[in-house]
């Protein structure tokens, strides 16, 4: 057993933990006013992956929501307290070494405005106002990164 690598951002009222595990199955997560908790199998070898996180913060359970995609788990932890940010995911300031920040989509909210919400603000929003495990379907959201361009062809040899 062995954690899921993971990467994480805060927003206003959320947030969000995607744990980067391929082809997963069985995957659990279960969300606690001060606690999340992840496990699931990945892979061809079924490797099973187990993640605990005390919170920093408090969320609500109940309006919190993941959603598993061929490429990875997302998890969106609606806060209890919104509008508060938070310096860093855990409770504990220890460095988790399979936890890092996930700069492309950080955002540092708390000097806007609340007329001028962001295109993540709204995506957050959207996420909150869903029930159950439908939050929108994230593959290869940053599949750019992972790949190699589409129209990249091999070079010519050289004469």
């Amino acid at each position: 057993m062995q954690p899921a690598t993971a990467k994480w951002y805060d927003r206003r009222d959320s947030v969000f933990i995607e744990f980067c595990v391929e082809d997963s199955k069985d995957v659990q997560v279960n969300f606690d006013k001060s606690k999340i908790n992840f496990s699931c199998f990945s892979g061809t070898d079924d490797v099973k992956h187990q993640n605990t996180v005390d919170l920093f913060g408090e969320i609500d359970p109940k309006e919190s929501k993941h959603r598993r995609t061929d490429r990875s788990v997302v998890c969106c932890l609606r806060k209890a307290e919104t509008g508060k940010s938070w310096p860093r995911l855990a409770k504990d300031k220890s460095k988790c070494n399979w936890l890092s920040v996930d700069f492309n989509n950080w955002k540092d909210w708390e000097d806007d405005s609340d007329e001028d919400l962001s295109s993540f603000d709204k995506f957050s929003e959207m996420m909150n106002s869903m029930g159950g495990d439908d939050l929108p379907d994230l593959d290869g959201a940053d599949e750019e990164h992972d790949c190699a361009d589409s129209d990249d062809e091999k070079m010519p040899d050289l004469e």
